[in-house]
């Protein structure tokens, strides 16, 4: 049986240490690694060493009662997260690591709604037992409330091993049939087992035990509790289908694209097309990674984690074979910087150097200004600029600095439209009527078809569909990016001879900008969640700041001579705040911030006028339309293209 495995916490829980201890106990490292002494097996990278915490995720492989495990050590960092999140598409089980002294943290809830998106079965290690301040009891009331779970702990393997009554009564209290079974008696071990495999499957029911991942101690239970509580069913029989969630460029410069391979096999030679680009792509090489070393094989099956060459058109969250469906990301970034270099570097070299960067990891959105010849990118936090420029000269030679950080801002509606485009300069026609509306905050883009095919063919329509979530809408206001709206195609027309896909491309990108002409735009501000800790005497002055802020919060919650205040802050106001607030309260404060997603902005016309938009002079996207007289286009804007529309 194979499994893949993913590490998560909050940084400093004792994360990567526990998985060095899980690789030890099983023999497939020597000896033990720490991240404070810079040894550790999976943390190799130069970066990793120096900083002290995770930076890339990295999987290892050991073999434990005649199971083949995938591990894959994630980044706790915040500023790290969406690599965390590419990894968790491909897990089967999770093990989630909460400081016994910290409990559970700012990033810690950030994971397990992560967790919760994406259904993933989670085993929760309480970690650092042995230090002083310990409260395991407070800390599993507190995983069950602020989680909403039924979580089940487990002392010791021999809880498991002969299944103690305790174990029996706790699962029987999750379902109906599973009590009915108990009051008859039924206490058989395979039986509840199986039962208890089905509720951590579905989520029903979080395995909690607790140990010292430095110290040795619960950590061989564990290993035996998560072996036996763990299955997955993978089928070689099956076509192939994997999904690609990581890419790197090795020593050599080579591009290796990760895959999780969900059925059948794969083999050295094998060819593959490509749903978009439709080019056909064979597989040089099949490596198995353990850390940074791998070895060559020419075959691998299902369930297998491997790194393939000779692949150059597949991108993270694309699926492979069989597998045709596209992934996306949740945790986006919220700031962006210009990157600054010498001008005796040929920008379009230093572009070049980016774009594989970027596919490493795309949420960098690499942004090309072709007038001014600058490179904009997007970023979780500062920490993550000292690594791309690490990167940059490692793998480059190239040294480079970064400006200031800026707010990445979004636009959207605030109601319904109907957009109409059309386009038909000579030998060309196409004409597409989108209903724009107002969707749900966090939503991001989304598109349904009531246009019946014998209207649009079904080719037309996924090239409308393709166009609307593929590619990039702007708005009106800042030409920011439009996010949380409901696109729905009403109707559209083609012409037997003249019509080309193209045609379509340019008409839905009219109707989108026509709609948005019509709408009541507004713009998006990303949002921090903070929770603050400080000394009952500095409460008036943080709640000044919040609220000087234009923050809101909670009722601060008082105890002993401190108090802890929770709420939510644009993060444009507040960025800047921790280092504030770490010197007034001399570094004896807490202060944790993560993004929580979008949300009005709280200072629009501000924002309108700091960017200077000028949507009449973006000429890539137009929202005219383009008809045809008498043998020639002639173009009709906006607001007065309804009336020439061919289709009612």
């Amino acid at each position: 049986m194979k499994k893949t495995i993913g590490m998560f916490a909050h940084v400093d829980s004792g994360k990567t240490t526990l998985a060095e201890q899980l690789l030890y106990l099983t023999n497939s490292i020597r000896q033990c690694g720490r991240v404070d002494h810079q040894s550790s097996f999976l943390d190799h990278h130069d970066i990793e060493k120096k900083r002290g915490i995770t930076v890339f995720a990295e999987q290892a492989t050991f073999s434990y009662n005649g199971h083949d495990y995938y591990l894959i050590d994630t980044p706790g960092h915040i500023d790290f997260s969406t690599e965390m999140e590419r990894s968790i598409q491909i897990m089967d089980y999770v093990i989630l690591v909460i400081s016994a002294v910290e409990g559970i943290q700012g990033h810690t809830e950030t994971i397990w709604n992560l967790l919760e998106r994406y259904q993933i079965p989670i085993f929760i290690f309480i970690n650092k037992i042995d230090r002083e301040g310990t409260d395991l009891s407070t800390l599993l009331n507190e995983i069950e409330q602020k989680f909403k779970v039924d979580s089940i702990f487990i002392e010791a393997s021999e809880q498991i091993k002969e299944l103690s009554l305790e174990i029996i009564e706790t699962v029987a209290q999750t379902d109906e049939s599973l009590m009915s079974e108990y009051f008859e008696g039924n206490l058989e071990r395979d039986y509840w087992i199986k039962a208890l495999k089905v509720k951590i499957k579905q989520k029903k029911m979080i395995p909690v035990m607790a140990g010292s991942a430095l110290k040795n101690i619960g950590i061989a239970d564990f290993l035996w509790v998560l072996d036996e509580l763990t299955e997955t069913n993978y089928s070689i029989q099956d076509s192939f289908s994997g999904r690609v969630y990581k890419i790197r460029y090795d020593e050599k410069g080579e591009r290796v694209t990760f895959l999780k391979l969900l059925s059948g096999s794969l083999s050295v030679k094998d060819t593959f097309i490509h749903q978009k680009t439709q080019c056909q792509e064979k597989i040089n090489q099949i490596r198995v990674y353990q850390g940074s070393k791998y070895e060559s094989v020419s075959y691998v099956e299902a369930g297998q984690l491997v790194g393939v060459t000779g692949l150059c058109d597949f991108r993270i969250f694309d699926g492979i074979g069989d597998l045709v469906e596209r992934h996306s990301c949740e945790l986006l970034p919220a700031l962006s910087v210009t990157v600054l270099y010498d001008s005796s570097i040929n920008p379009l070299e230093m572009l070049s150097y980016f774009r594989r960067l970027e596919d490493e990891d795309p949420s960098l959105g690499v942004v090309w200004n072709e007038e001014t010849k600058q490179i904009q990118i997007q970023i979780m936090g500062i920490i993550q600029l000292d690594v791309l420029k690490n990167l940059m000269k490692e793998r480059y030679h190239k040294d480079i600095s970064f400006g200031p950080c800026e707010v990445i801002y979004l636009e959207t509606i605030a109601d319904s439209v109907i957009g109409r485009g059309h386009y038909e300069p000579l030998k060309h026609y196409a004409e597409v009527h989108l209903l724009i509306e107002a969707a749900d905050r966090g939503c991001g883009v989304q598109f349904q078809s009531n246009c019946h095919i014998e209207q649009l063919p079904i080719n037309y329509q996924n090239l409308i569909k393709q166009q609307v979530l593929e590619r990039k809408i702007v708005g009106i206001l800042t030409g920011s990016r439009v996010t949380d709206i409901k696109v729905t195609l009403l109707t559209g027309a083609a012409h037997p001879k003249h019509t080309s896909g193209g045609d379509f491309y340019e008409a839905t990108s009219r109707a989108i900008r026509q709609g948005l002409e019509k709408a009541n735009s507004i713009i998006l501000e990303p949002y921090y969640d903070f929770k603050i800790e400080v000394d009952l005497s500095l409460m008036g002055k943080v709640i000044t700041d919040i609220q000087k802020s234009a923050g809101t919060f909670e009722s601060p919650v008082t105890r002993n001579d401190q108090c802890i205040i929770k709420g939510r802050v644009p993060v444009a106001t507040f960025m800047d705040y921790p280092i504030e607030f770490l010197s007034y309260t001399k570094g004896l404060g807490k202060i944790s911030l993560r993004v929580r997603g979008y949300d009005v902005c709280h200072n629009q016309a501000s924002i309108i006028e700091l960017k200077q938009y000028n949507k009449e002079e973006d000429r890539s996207n137009p929202s005219a339309s383009i008809f045809c007289s008498k043998g020639s286009g002639f173009i009709v804007p906006w607001d007065l293209a309804d009336d020439y529309m061919h289709c009612d």
